[in-house]
């Protein structure tokens, strides 16, 4: 039972978020406001009826107190000739219509009094329902206002997610092109040196040797020529490798004779 209970509840406030959702509170107002107007109109219908009525009562009054009029013209009359019983008779009728004409008028006064309070309550219905209409227009403006505001904000989150997302990308992207170019210059950096070279095998090994050799030389040299600049002694190893390049020997100085 109790299973049962948990699982009717479950149930019934799903059913309601449902209806939360697809509940609309501006069709909400304007269904109220309906609602008002029918309301209204009825009671303006109980009024017309009400004063149907009362019209019918006045003009049925109207033809009966005509009727007594008349008869009491023929009582006169009938009295005039001497004829006591037909006066007598007039007389009694009208009697009979002026009872009828009393009941009438009762039921006229019931109806007046309870066509002017149908319309008062018409009057108070009609403030009600135009304040209700105006406070409605205000609130369905008002939820509009709200509902675009949050679409807008909506929108504007979505952007900044979508924004975000894009920037990390650049990011990402940036981080490549400095990755690529430090490794474009380390390439650079191994075929300069021939090291890249090395490490292919473009190159054989008496070329290797060569460029070794050149290299030494060229470092001696230099080495010779900065020693002869400072005044020291040259390495023989250093003029003999200089040998080509220096200049003719002077002439001996003659002994004196």
């Amino acid at each position: 039972m109790g299973v049962m209970k948990r699982l009717s509840g479950i149930v019934q406030a799903k059913a309601n978020k449902v209806l939360d959702k697809a509940e609309d509170p501006r069709e909400t107002l304007d269904l109220s406001y309906e609602k008002q107007l029918e309301m209204l109109q009825q009671v303006r219908r109980g009024v017309a009826d009400v004063a149907t009525s009362r019209k019918r009562i006045e003009l049925q009054a109207q033809q009966l107190q005509a009727q007594a009029t008349k008869l009491q013209d023929q009582a006169k009359q009938a009295l005039a000739q001497n004829r006591e019983d037909l006066a007598t008779e007039a007389l009694t009728r009208r009697a009979t219509i002026a009872n009828q004409l009393t009941d009438l008028e009762t039921q006229h006064q019931q109806l007046q009094a309870q066509e002017e309070k149908l319309i008062a309550t018409s009057q108070q219905l009609q403030a009600r329902v135009e304040a209700f209409r105006t406070q409605k227009e205000t609130l369905k403006a008002s939820y509009s206002a709200a509902q675009a505001q949050t679409k807008i904000s909506e929108a504007v989150t979505g952007l900044s997610e979508e924004m975000g997302d894009i920037g990390l990308s650049m990011q990402r992207a940036q981080d490549k092109v400095v990755q690529m170019q430090a490794r474009a210059g380390a390439m650079d950096e191994l075929m300069s040196s021939g090291a890249l070279n090395d490490v292919m095998g473009t190159t054989d090994s008496l070329q290797n040797e060569l460029n070794k050799t050149a290299a030494s030389g060229q470092v001696e040299l230099e080495l010779a020529q900065l020693k002869g600049e400072l005044g020291m002694a040259p390495a023989p190893a250093a003029l003999d490798s200089g040998a080509t390049n220096a200049t003719e020997p002077a002439p001996s100085e003659e002994a004196p004779k």
